[in-house]
C-alpha cells in the first residue's frame, strides 16, 4: 500500500495499515464492511505545512483505500489536519467532539461521517495497530 502514502503526512501511514487491513478481509468480512458503512468517504488533510492530501475511502462498492479524491461521487468529504486525523484513528478523539469544536469539517452527508470511526476501528483490530 506504499502508493497511498504521502510524505509529511501521519494520515498516510494510518491510512496504508488500513488498506492493508482492507486487503486481508475475506470477501465475507469485505462485503460486511461494505454492507455496514455503504458509502464512499473523500479525506482532505492538511499537515503543519499547510500541504493538503487526498485520500479515498470506498466502502460503497470497492472496499479499498486510495490516493486521490473520490472516483466515483463522495458521500462525504471530511477536511481535517493530519493531528486530528491520528486522534480520531488512535480513538484519542471522539468524531462528534472534533466536528462540534471546529477541528473536523465535512461537505456532503454528515450522518455518513459516523461511520467512519467504525471503520478504522475494525481496521485497527485486524491491522493489529
Amino acid at each position: 500500500m506504499s502508493d497511498i502514502k504521502v510524505e509529511g503526512f501521519k494520515a498516510s501511514e494510518i491510512l496504508s495499515r488500513l488498506g492493508s487491513a482492507f486487503e486481508g478481509f475475506t470477501d465475507a468480512e469485505r462485503k460486511a464492511q461494505i454492507k455496514k458503512a455503504n458509502g464512499v468517504f473523500e479525506l482532505r488533510i492538511t499537515n503543519g505545512n499547510k500541504q493538503e492530501a487526498v485520500w479515498t475511502i470506498d466502502m460503497k462498492e470497492k472496499g479499498t483505500v486510495y490516493k486521490g479524491p473520490a472516483q466515483s461521487k463522495p458521500g462525504v468529504v471530511l477536511l481535517m489536519s493530519d493531528d486530528t486525523f491520528a486522534q480520531l484513528a488512535d480513538g484519542k478523539l471522539d468524531g462528534q467532539k472534533a466536528f462540534m469544536t471546529g477541528k473536523l469539517k465535512t461537505k456532503g452527508n454528515a450522518m455518513l461521517a459516523t461511520k467512519l470511526t467504525p471503520i478504522l476501528e475494525t481496521a485497527k483490530g485486524k491491522a493489529k495497530l
